[in-house]
């Protein structure tokens, strides 16, 4: 497999799970992104935690969608997440739900 042939496969990979994403949107109320992942979730919980002087984050999210290509099943019915990194919560409206076709 050449490198052209994989980076075109990559493509692939990414539009399929952008019109997955198009399609799943409107099931969830809430997006989350962390510096590893993207997820759409319908419940979050957020700790902030300190250890020693070092803050962290514990993410519980129930109901979620997770975007990577890599995985099999992006439909998870619950995910944890630890992160000293920064974390972004938002709630969806409607109209951020309607995505154009």
């Amino acid at each position: 497999m050449s490198a052209d042939d994989l980076e075109a496969y990559e493509n692939e990979l990414e539009l399929a799970l952008y019109r997955e994403y198009r399609d799943v949107v409107s099931l969830f109320s809430y997006v989350v992104e962390t510096e590893r992942r993207f997820y759409l979730a319908n419940a979050v919980d957020v700790q902030v935690r300190g250890n020693g002087g070092e803050v962290f984050f514990e993410l519980a999210l129930e109901d979620a969608w997770v975007w990577d290509i890599y995985r099999a099943s992006r439909f998870v019915k619950s995910v944890h997440v630890v992160t000293f990194k920064d974390v972004n919560v938002e709630e969806l409206t409607k109209l951020e739900m309607d995505i154009p076709s």
